[in-house]
């Protein structure tokens, strides 16, 4: 409790609090809102997520949850409001990251965000959702049937000027990939504005967390963004762990690094191939990238039965164990991918033609990742420090710190870069997991769950910081909140700052990999 008052006191003197789980509740009037996010923001706190829940039923009111992180502590500070009536105020203009989240909200629950300054739908399209339907209320049943209809018609910002034209694209597009609408307004062949529309996948995600056993729930967090499967389902793990309090063995901890590392270097491999590859036509680099990734998806499965690396995490800890048998292997193939890598990144990097397209192309400002709140490899792409792993540690990253990996210029080059570093990195940290993993077992059992608490979980996945906010009332879950770290960064696509063509955008686009269904939910 001292702790918790000291932690509080350097931010927020004299506030009331209340201790619940990892989280400290600091309720305030709808006319502090404004002085406390703003205290918190000056104080150079991140801002984790901005979230409703609907307690009409046990406390008569609608709340408004501001999360902010405390770094290197193990406490999250939020500033809560009860809601009087059904809107609260927006702080979009002054702090733009607050501004997708406030919409959310609106598409969501209802709640209007007074004064936002563009207060158009979010996820929900109006074509086929019925207008004054707000499937976060508890009122709303998770198996609703909704009827055809058309409520109206999404707005998209117009940009007026001689010689500017608009190029519409998607949310169909000719490859495999998910969807998603981009409305280009361009002026000969220069991009003037870009305005992504997503939500084709909305999926009802966060209603159905409410609906679920325990056990389904973990199904469901794996299958948020199949590309991030561990790192989704080890945050959910980590929030229900942090209310229960639950001791997760040590072993435990090391083989979630390991297979954390192992999803990371899968996907940062997969995009060094795409970006070199597909972006630009080089097609050596696609063509060994993806065939590297193929021999790790076969790993995955050797290890842990799933090419995805699902069915690992459960609450307690984990359902696979790495033999020395096992871990051995692993190793071997590894050194082998290692030499495999370093040998097509020397090529890479001899090609003059793949330096021309990926250098200055896509830059994305420093100002653009604080004002944003950008995480992840959009942040240390800017040469910002950013990495939960070493902000909020768990599993064995108290033990086995990362150095976090950095590089400059904000373009496609410093995110292809990035991902090179990293992937070293993530080689070296799995050495050492496997080298110093402890004796013992894999799991515990989870205790019951609390009364009345709430759990803040992140997880560094290999885009970016992942979150998970669950909210339990009366020992039972009343709402998990879910922050992918592509609802972030689909934002910063209008805000770069190069004299991008559209023939640019499929790089720029590769170059975050972005997730569509993550994002929708």
């Amino acid at each position: 409790m001292k702790k918790d008052q000291a932690i509080l006191a350097q931010y927020l003197p004299d506030r009331p609090f209340h201790q619940s789980g990892n989280a400290l509740l600091v309720p305030m009037q709808i006319d502090e809102v404004a002085d406390i996010v703003r205290t918190l923001m000056r104080a150079k706190l991140p801002l984790i997520t901005l979230f409703a829940t609907d307690e009409r039923a046990a406390e008569g009111a609608f709340k408004v949850r501001y999360v902010f992180g405390v770094p290197r502590e193990t406490r999250f500070i939020v500033p809560t409001l009860a809601l009087p009536k059904t809107s609260f105020p927006s702080l979009a203009q002054e702090f733009p990251q607050l501004a997708l989240y406030e919409r959310e909200i609106m598409s969501m629950f209802g709640l209007t965000p007074e004064g936002h300054p563009d207060p158009r739908s979010l996820i929900l399209h109006e074509e086929n959702w019925p207008k004054s339907t707000y499937p976060l209320r508890k009122d709303f049943a998770w198996n609703t049937r909704l009827p055809e209809t058309h409520a109206g018609d999404y707005v998209f910002n117009k940009i007026d000027g001689e010689g500017v034209y608009e190029i519409p694209v998607g949310p169909v597009h000719a490859g495999i990939i998910e969807p998603g609408h981009f409305r280009f307004s361009v002026a000969g062949e220069e991009i003037v504005s870009l305005e992504a529309r997503l939500g084709w996948v909305h999926k009802g995600v966060e209603k159905l967390f409410e609906n679920l056993p325990l056990d389904k729930q973990v199904v469901l967090s794996e299958r948020i963004s199949g590309d991030s499967a561990f790192s989704h389902s080890l945050s959910l793990c980590q929030a229900l762990e942090t209310l229960t309090r639950a001791k997760i063995p040590a072993r435990a901890q090391y083989l979630r690094l390991v297979f954390a590392e192992l999803e990371r270097i899968t996907m940062h491999i997969f995009d060094i191939g795409n970006i070199a590859g597909n972006g630009t036509g080089f097609s050596f680099m696609a063509a060994h990238g993806f065939r590297m990734v193929e021999n790790l998806r076969r790993m995955h499965q050797s290890l842990s039965g799933n090419r995805f690396l699902r069915g690992i995490n459960v609450p307690g800890g984990v359902t696979k164990d790495i033999s020395p048998e096992k871990a051995s292997e692993l190793l071997s193939m590894l050194e082998a991918l290692e030499q495999d890598f370093r040998e097509m990144v020397e090529v890479g990097e001899g090609s003059a033609s793949l330096a021309g397209r990926l250098r200055g192309t896509g830059v994305l400002p420093p100002q653009v990742v604080l004002d944003y709140g950008a995480v992840g490899i959009a942040a240390r792409c800017n040469n910002i420090a950013k990495d939960a792993r070493i902000e909020y540690p768990y599993a064995a990253y108290r033990d086995i710190v990362p150095e976090i990996q950095l590089t400059e210029g904000g373009d496609v080059n410093a995110r292809f870069q990035l991902r090179i570093k990293e992937m070293y990195a993530s080689l070296a940290l799995i050495r050492d997991a496997l080298a110093k993993m402890p004796s013992g077992s894999i799991a515990s059992k989870l205790p019951e769950l609390p009364a009345e608490a709430m759990g803040v979980s992140l997880v560094e996945g290999w885009r970016g910081e992942i979150a998970y906010i669950v909210k339990v009332r009366d020992g039972s879950i009343e709402r998990v909140k879910v922050r992918d770290p592509s609802f972030i960064h689909w934002q910063l696509f209008s805000h770069l700052s190069s004299t991008d063509m559209v023939p640019d955008f499929p790089l720029i686009n590769k170059s975050f990999n972005l997730s569509y269904t993550g994002n929708d939910l």
